[in-house]
């Protein structure tokens, strides 16, 4: 994958230190990184995470992590502006690409790279909106609202499994635990019937996932979610395939900032898409 020659490319597998330089490059892109998010991310797939250097400077990056033996997700994909025009980012691509064997890979992608992702075999899915602004207080009943930690661990499992294409319980265990990370359940009849996490981000803080059977059961976790944040802001990935999704962020006057589409180079497993009403993360899906 490494190619030392003097003023040449190399690509390799990144370290936790390296992606420090890349988390500034995606908040320089207006992302707007979770604070902690490498934790979780390289818990996945701590070989999934690749750096491109040009005399020893990092130039490009990209994430390919791997969830099982049918599915990966690609994420990360930057190049330094002062550096982009000069192949780096394909190069980086197809170089790390390799590392999702003949898995299905799953991207988000922004409108202006999503041809260039269909000539690499992505087909569009859906498209999503980040919706920001300061989630309010809908005023729904939240009795039936508790602290993932209180669950049964294996009741919250398959309800996540059910709402995204693979299985995830590295990368879950971590979500779900990192200091600072808000994790809420809603439970009915004893029955778990949606889930969320909120982190803080670089600016403000960020809602994902926010799974949920009914708007109701969304809209109380989104409540008890943002409990306590008063104006700060707030970001959620909504998929436009749900009108109930794209309904509770506009009924609470968020304001659309930031579009991608999603986008598979082949099939994925069923899931429950109109139980999602917030994506987890843009960067692994």
């Amino acid at each position: 994958m490494a190619n030392t020659a003097p003023g040449r490319l190399t690509l390799t597998t990144a370290t936790r230190d390296d992606w420090s330089a890349v988390t500034a490059w995606a908040a320089d892109e207006g992302w707007n990184p979770g604070l902690r998010d490498a934790e979780s991310f390289f818990a996945q797939d701590p070989g999934g995470f690749f750096i491109g250097r040009v005399d020893g400077e990092p130039v490009s990056a990209i994430s390919v992590v791997n969830y099982d033996a049918a599915y990966a997700f690609l994420g990360f994909y930057l190049v330094r502006p002062d550096l982009r025009g000069q192949g780096h980012g394909i190069a980086t691509w197809r170089a790390a690409l390799a590392h999702a064997g003949d898995r299905t890979v799953g991207l988000d992608g922004v409108p202006a790279q999503q041809p260039n992702y269909r000539r690499s075999g992505f087909a569009h899915q859906h498209d999503s909106l980040r919706y920001v602004g300061p989630a309010g207080d809908s005023g729904a009943p939240r009795a039936h609202i508790r602290p993932v930690a209180a669950l049964d661990a294996a009741a919250v499992a398959a309800y996540d499994d059910a709402c995204y294409p693979a299985d995830r319980p590295r990368f879950r265990a971590r979500w779900l635990t990192t200091p600072g990370h808000r994790a809420l359940a809603s439970v009915t009849d004893g029955r778990v019937t949606g889930y969320g996490v909120l982190r803080p981000a670089r600016d403000g803080a960020r809602v994902g996932p926010l799974f949920a059977d009914t708007r109701a059961d969304a809209e109380a976790l989104l409540d008890a979610l943002t409990e306590g944040l008063g104006e700060t802001p707030v970001a959620v990935d909504v998929p436009q395939t749900n009108a109930a999704a794209v309904a509770l962020a506009e009924g609470r006057g968020m304001k659309p900032s930031f579009a991608t589409a999603r986008m598979y180079t082949g099939p994925v497993r069923d899931f429950a898409q109109d139980r999602v009403f917030g994506i987890t993360t843009l960067e692994l899906g």
